[in-house]
């Protein structure tokens, strides 16, 4: 029953993104070109509400699902290993035209070339899981 409520969660979620054209290839472009506020604006608007539900659950009134508290481990420090993986995302991000999310959300709403972008990342997962101890963290 529960894979039932994340099956649901999941599916408003796509359709948020969809009706809310932050899936589109076309808004995602304007956004790399600074043409257009629509992308900043949903990015800002996550990020705002995640800070803001971050600190709620910090005060303890957001419970994990199980009942828990939700506990936010410090962050290491390195700025370079940041700046390093943002680049990488951004460059995926740029050369596909989606981040990993609406991957699975474009291929529901039929564009079949999602499978070997997602393949992909499937690939490079396997990869880095294997790589890993190899590499600098």
């Amino acid at each position: 029953m529960k894979i039932l409520k994340f099956l649901l969660v999941g599916i408003f979620f796509g359709i948020v993104l969809v009706k809310s054209e932050a899936v589109s290839w076309f808004r995602i472009y304007e956004m790399f070109r600074f043409q257009s506020f629509h992308m900043y604006g949903i990015i800002g608007t996550a990020i705002a509400s995640g800070i803001l539900f971050l600190q709620i659950a910090k005060k303890g009134y957001i419970k994990s699902i199980k009942g828990a508290d939700i506990f936010v481990p410090k962050k290491e420090k390195g700025l370079v290993r940041y700046i390093m993986g943002g680049t990488i995302f951004g460059l995926g991000w740029a050369l596909i035209g989606a981040c990993p999310g609406p991957m699975y959300i474009l291929l529901g709403t039929g564009v079949w070339s999602m499978l070997i972008v997602i393949a992909a990342a499937i690939l490079g997962t396997f990869l880095y899981g294997l790589l890993q101890n190899k590499l600098p963290h």
